[in-house]
């Protein structure tokens, strides 16, 4: 199983995990205090593309991490490791 080893990726990461939890709260009080449905479905979808670039960061460094130690694991044959850090991978 592969962890997110990189310090910098991880608190990127939840900075933007934490960004969608506020916006998300955003939409609750909306919701709450009676604003127009068009206006809360703009902020649903924004939340929605929020998570769904966290998802796809995360997906590219698992990846890249499962390649980079499979290609560690092949050193013998000439392999190249790549030293592109997870974060820099996708700018969703």
């Amino acid at each position: 199983m592969t962890w997110l080893n990189n310090e910098a990726y991880r608190a990127d990461l939840l900075n933007r995990l934490r960004r969608a939890e506020g916006q998300l709260r955003g939409v609750q009080r909306m919701i709450s205090e009676g604003e127009p449905c068009l206006d809360v479905a703009g902020q649903m979808a924004a939340v929605r593309r929020a998570l769904d670039s966290a998802y796809v960061r995360m997906t590219v460094c698992y990846l890249q991490q499962e390649l980079q130690s499979r290609l560690g694991a092949d050193k013998h044959k000439g392999a190249a490791r790549s030293s592109t850090p997870c974060s820099t991978m996708c700018r969703c």
